[in-house]
């Protein structure tokens, strides 16, 4: 079965827990819509945000989501997803999503990041929002050199508002004596849970599928040896009219007599078995016994 048979029979027009979804279609389950809202928040502040979460959480997927609410003519939003980038990488990042091309020495690249981000809020009126993906993994290095991008007019506001999404090893990692300095301007600390059973019962479900009914074992098998033309058994379990009369009656019966053995025709009472005690054939012959079956 190929996967667009697969869609076709559920009647999805996507496969279900993608990673391509728009925003709006997100589930917004609890944890999902305050980390949206405090993310919001943090960007309307200007200030600097931890969110932390297991993996398969969903933080990049709230900030995604928390991003995609805000207005794209006023907002400049960097995304950083390497760690591995260093300080010299942090700043050509920003750099280069202001439009400008990074100069090649650290000492002019530091001056240069700083009065894009102030043009970007003075001149243009635009926010900018700075991402750092899996920053549990950042060095201690870059972890200070953001620190100091935040310093603007002489620590009297911050030029961009920061988000660091990771692990919860970075929540602990912050709390060394070394990052004191940096912990003590984060103005925003969410730590994200996964879904709870109560909330895993208000994901959308499918419509409900037309199988096709499965047949037991066993009544394939006497389908099989059922010659052609032959009744099909009764049902496992079901009643059955059972008529019981001699052999030299049934032969000189006629075929009205046999007609409906459920009548009790000819002043023979009829007797109620299981459909186990007989083979469903409409005449078995037991010994000189008769014996006719009606479903």
């Amino acid at each position: 079965m190929t996967i667009e048979r697969l869609q076709a029979h559920y009647g999805f027009t996507l496969m279900p827990f993608g990673r391509a979804l728009a925003p709006q279609m997100l589930h917004r389950h609890a944890s999902h819509a305050k980390a949206a809202a405090r993310i919001g928040w943090c960007i309307s502040e200007h200030a600097l945000g931890v969110v932390t979460g297991e993996v398969g959480a969903g933080k990049t997927v709230a900030v995604r989501a928390a991003l995609a609410g805000l207005d794209p003519s006023r907002t400049t939003s960097i995304y950083l997803g390497n760690p591995a980038v260093g300080a010299r990488g942090l700043y050509a990042g920003i750099v280069t999503a202001s439009g400008a091309i990074p100069r090649l020495h650290k000492a002019a690249l530091i001056p240069q990041t700083t009065e894009l981000l102030a043009a970007e809020t003075a001149e243009r009126g635009r926010a900018v929002v700075l991402v750092l993906d899996e920053a549990h993994l950042l060095s201690v290095d870059v972890l200070e050199e953001l620190r100091l991008l935040t310093n603007a007019d002489m620590d009297s506001r911050s030029p961009f508002a920061c988000l660091l999404v990771g692990q919860p090893t970075l929540r602990r990692r912050i709390k060394f004596g070394t990052f004191a300095a940096l912990d003590q301007r984060i103005a925003l600390r969410y730590a994200m849970t996964g879904m709870t059973a109560a909330e895993t019962k208000t994901l959308p479900q499918p419509p409900p599928a037309t199988r096709r009914p499965q047949r037991h074992a066993v009544q394939r098998r006497r389908d099989r040896a059922r010659a052609p033309g032959q009744p099909r058994p009764a049902p496992r379990g079901q009643q059955l009219s059972v008529t019981r009369r001699p052999l030299r009656d049934l032969d000189r019966s006629s075929p009205a007599d046999l007609a409906d053995p459920r009548t009790g025709k000819g002043g023979v009472e009829p007797t109620v078995v299981q459909s186990d005690d007989v083979d469903g054939c409409l005449a078995r012959r037991v010994g000189n016994v008769a014996i006719d079956v009606a479903t």
